[in-house]
């Protein structure tokens, strides 16, 4: 028996509450950067403040991408009890934010939005895949791209919707601005009504259902993956861990910033759970968490592979994009320092730039894109997007008036739309049903790790060749997604 078809009410209903998560991740994009500055952080510390987002995703989507499969709740469902968690959470860190009395109180404010918004957001990319029959997936997740668009517009506009109902945009030296206070305010509240509304508006198919579509329950799916685990000897585990320690070893002996000490930790650290699931799963230890995540991390199936690379790539471009899009804007075409009338001008504009590109991604998303994959399949219609984002990018070097960077927005905006639509597309049809939460959650670890790369090393890059010139990784950002569209190639959907 097939699921029932999805009317485009059923769609929208669906993905409504997208519209409100990323309301919380475009505050966060656009202007967290304006917010550690304001409080005082200078310009290469940057990343190293910016790396609680990535991390904070990289330790919770597996963990509730498994949960999240083997969840049942009675009315509240599967995936909406994880909704409305995350956006409680999510709603309180947009309200206490913009009080932040310091940097480092900033930071700890921006994990827990991350880590909150990220609890939301993990569960909504298999939510589809749950709700919709798989001749449904592709406009399934074209409706999302297009909510994720009117959410991101929304969100960057609300500084300066605030700003011109009369609002502040100037504060003293060591707080933020009353436009952003106000803006962060409405952001929470639009987050947790969006959210809501998928929540009472959607109902969830129960295991029984499920079954009777022909799905597996998590709790009944196969354990191969835990049981391939236990054959894998430690040498994989341990090299893992030498790794670690050598990133580690070459940050002290090198002096490269601290931030890097991270990526090493990190490394060791996977290295070592990778030797403990191994061990659960050689004493038979199947419904353990650990080994089931690490099991199923080694044993993605190709085409999550090869997706994953491009995963990387792509991502690397867009969090040196959300980090460095302010101080390039105010440095190199409003020629203004932080803590300036100009500064918070130039912030402003980056607020309307990111509202451009959101607003190209949610058109593209429903029209251009779906015309586009009918005529040329997915993968095609994924490389051009990625180029067309490639080419925004790179025209930071030639444009000189800031008025026409919205000419640049249009190439970022068709790469976003595509980046939120086609790997997903692409990747739910391929998936076990039955693991589509933990594998989608899995998935973004690869959106993750390029974050927490460029976070930890690119502030050491840019201090010892690009020192104070933040317009340089514009051109980082244009080379990953170029080489994010060739490791498209090797991508073959079904």
């Amino acid at each position: 028996m097939e699921k029932p078809r999805q009317s485009w009410a059923g769609l929208a209903n669906i993905s409504f509450g997208f519209f409100g998560i990323q309301i919380g991740f475009a505050l966060q994009n656009a202007n967290m950067s304006r917010v550690f500055q304001s409080l005082g952080a200078d310009l290469d510390k940057l990343p190293g403040l910016w790396v609680a987002a990535p991390l904070t995703g990289l330790l919770v989507q597996p963990i509730i991408g498994h949960m999240s499969d083997k969840t049942w709740l009675g009315r509240l469902g599967r995936r909406r009890p994880y909704f409305l968690a995350g956006a409680l959470l999510a709603t309180f860190a947009l309200l206490v934010m913009p009080q932040s009395p310091a940097v480092w109180f900033a930071a700890m404010m921006l994990w827990m939005l991350d880590a909150s918004l990220n609890v939301s957001m993990e569960p909504f990319r298999a939510f589809v895949g749950d709700m919709l029959r798989k001749d449904q997936h592709a406009a399934g997740y074209a409706v999302q791209t297009a909510f994720i668009g009117a959410g991101s517009v929304l969100g960057s506009l609300l500084p300066p919707i605030m700003s011109a109902l009369g609002a502040s945009n100037v504060a003293a030296a060591g707080q933020v601005p009353q436009s952003l206070q106000y803006a962060f305010w409405a952001g929470g509240l639009a987050l947790f009504l969006a959210v809501g509304w998928t929540i009472l508006k959607t109902r969830e198919y129960s295991p029984e259902e499920m079954r009777g579509f022909g799905v597996p329950v998590s709790a009944e799916s196969s354990t191969d993956s835990v049981a391939a685990l236990a054959t894998h000897g430690a040498g994989s585990s341990l090299g893992w861990i030498a790794a670690g320690l050598a990133v580690i070893a070459a940050t002290w002996q090198f002096g490269l910033m601290r931030d890097v000490y991270l990526l090493g930790a990190l490394l060791s650290g996977y290295g070592l759970a990778r030797l403990v699931a191994v061990q659960l799963a050689r004493r038979g230890s199947s419904a353990n968490m650990l080994a089931n995540i690490v099991g199923d991390f080694s044993g993605m199936p190709e085409l999550m592979k090869r997706l994953a690379l491009v995963q990387f790539f792509t991502w690397s471009a867009l969090f040196i994009m959300w980090i460095n899009t302010t101080p390039i804007v105010a440095q190199d075409f409003f020629h203004a320092a932080p803590n300036t009338p100009g500064f918070h001008e130039a912030g402003n504009w980056v607020d309307v730039l990111f509202a451009a590109y959101n607003a190209v991604a949610a058109v593209a998303a429903l029209t251009l894109l779906p015309w586009m994959s009918a005529r040329i399949g997915q993968v095609r219609t994924h490389m051009f997007g990625l180029v067309c984002g490639a080419l925004g990018y790179a025209s930071f070097f030639v444009i000189k008036d800031p008025q026409w960077l919205l000419l640049s927005e249009v190439g970022v905006g068709i790469a976003w739309a595509s980046i939120l639509a086609m790997p997903y597309a692409i990747l739910a049809s391929s998936l076990p049903q039955a693991k589509l939460g933990i594998y989608m959650g899995l998935f973004n670890v690869f959106v993750v790790v390029p974050q927490l790369l460029v976070a930890t090393v690119m502030g050491s890059i840019m201090k010892a060749w690009f020192p104070g010139q933040p317009i340089w990784t514009m051109a980082f950002a244009a080379a990953t997604l170029l080489l994010a569209a060739a490791a498209m190639m090797r991508v073959k959907a079904e």
